[in-house]
């Protein structure tokens, strides 16, 4: 195994505990983590795989935080978790097919919706995950949102924590719940695509060990953080993260 060196070590702690901490509470990051691992002169393919090593660890933090606090509505979680991990388990496998980058597009104007229902959205009910009762409607919109998703983790990625967020949101939960059943959702696909590539061989464990501990910190915090802060702070910096998603998402189609 071959492990950074110190400075190295040091910038992907830092990156790391950030990206969980954002991570965790609202989606996104790893509008962090990725291009930090690049940025080590890391390959792309072995960046993302590397991500979903720390991904994955920071994931089974923060959603056994949510779970141990009550905000995780397991009833639906266990109907919708083997959804999210075949989706990503084909959408890792696809990738390797096809290159994603036309659904760049696309991703923009859905985030671009997201935001806007956000912003304009009236205060989320504050009560516990599993105190709501989910309709058949709703369970129609999440059981295919959950495979979907899960398949855009594993084949692009960018703003899989935005959309799980979204999707509960939209089936009724408040934001800590759908937080919480967002981030059970992102471990299946996380788990799913870290195990596709280690298949590949496209995981460099020195650097990956690094940011998953940190990683692991930072959701740690970021979870408990959103725990105790609630929709006053999960709603605008959910907002902004998906503003950021829009903005990177642009340029990377301008200058691509």
């Amino acid at each position: 195994m071959d492990w950074p060196s110190l400075g190295i070590m040091l910038f992907l702690a830092a990156a790391g505990f950030a990206a969980a901490f954002i991570d965790s509470v609202a989606g996104g990051g790893g509008l962090i983590a990725v291009p930090a691992l690049l940025m080590t002169g890391m390959p792309p393919d072995a960046a993302l795989g590397t991500n979903k090593l720390g991904g994955t660890a920071a994931a089974l933090t923060s959603s056994s935080a949510f779970l141990a606090s009550g905000n995780v509505d397991w009833r639906t979680v266990r109907l919708l978790f083997p959804l999210s991990f075949a989706g990503a388990l084909l959408g890792t496998e696809t990738v390797h097919l096809l290159s994603p980058e036309f659904l760049r597009p696309l991703v923009i104007v859905m985030l671009g919706v997201i935001l806007v229902y956000t912003l304009f959205k009236k205060k989320a009910a504050a009560s516990p995950a599993g105190d709501v009762h989910l309709t058949r409607k709703a369970l129609r919109l999440l059981v295919p949102a959950a495979f979907a998703i899960g398949f855009y983790d594993g084949f692009f990625g960018p703003g899989t924590g935005s959309f799980l967020l979204f999707a509960f949101l939209l089936a009724g939960y408040g934001y800590v719940g759908a937080s919480g059943n967002a981030k059970m959702l992102n471990l299946g696909s996380n788990l799913s695509s870290l195990l596709m590539f280690l298949l590949f061989g496209s995981v460099q464990f020195g650097s990956g060990i690094i940011l998953a501990l940190f990683m692991i910190g930072g959701a740690w915090t970021g979870s408990r953080f959103a725990i105790k802060r609630g929709a006053a702070w999960i709603k605008p910096l959910f907002a902004a993260v998906t503003a950021i998603l829009i903005g990177k998402q642009l340029w990377d189609l301008l200058i691509g």
